[in-house]
């Protein structure tokens, strides 16, 4: 097995598991893995760019306005509407048509999520939804605080085949439970959680 879209490598795990043995090596892989996707869930974004440019719709929240996804990159980014709701998505805007928003972002490692009208407004009185942007969707690249996450929780989740019953180990006031929650996992992620996009 390999890691797909994960967070972490297979060597950066080890290393802060301390194992230096191939014998584990698929179940640490899951791990990275299944960790990389639970905290997709969590923040409600992927941190992993798309290796090509795919399209979706939005309904403007304003005249000026269109909330996205994320969007890591400008390369092949292509923003259109659809004036009279036929679906074809007929007319496309130049660059200097619009704004992407947050500004510097891409600037700092971090994605675009809003398109804003410059020199005329987004169509809101058509149904379906008027505006198109094709984009490589995701991050530009896995932030360092979300690395330390996935790290962290993939060491859980690896180590957790050692607790199958919740029971972490026994101390001198009896069985130490697994806890539910880890406050370092939810303290790294917490900054990047979004509310998803309609």
């Amino acid at each position: 097995m390999s890691i797909t879209n994960g967070y972490a490598t297979l060597a950066e795990l080890k290393a802060a598991l301390r194992i230096s043995d191939y014998i584990d090596d698929a179940a640490l892989e899951r791990a990275v893995e299944g960790a990389s996707r639970r905290i997709d869930g969590v923040c409600d974004r992927r941190f992993y760019l798309d290796a090509a440019a795919s399209a979706r719709i939005y309904r403007p929240t304003a005249q000026w306005r269109v909330d996205v996804d994320d969007i890591g990159t400008t390369t092949g980014l292509v923003v259109k509407t659809d004036s009279d709701g036929s679906g074809a998505y007929g007319t496309t805007w130049a660059a200097t048509d619009y704004e992407l928003g947050p500004l510097n972002a891409l600037a700092q490692g971090r994605p675009v999520y809003q398109v804003n009208a410059v020199n005329q407004l987004f169509p809101t009185h058509v149904m379906p939804s008027p505006v198109q942007v094709t984009a490589r969707w995701g991050w530009p690249s896995v932030p360092e605080a979300i690395r330390e996450a996935t790290i962290l929780l993939a060491g859980r989740m690896f180590k957790r085949q050692d607790s199958l019953l919740g029971v972490a180990g026994v101390g001198d006031l009896g069985a130490l439970p697994v806890m539910r929650f880890d406050s370092d996992i939810e303290e790294l992620v917490a900054p990047y959680v979004r509310r998803r996009v309609l």
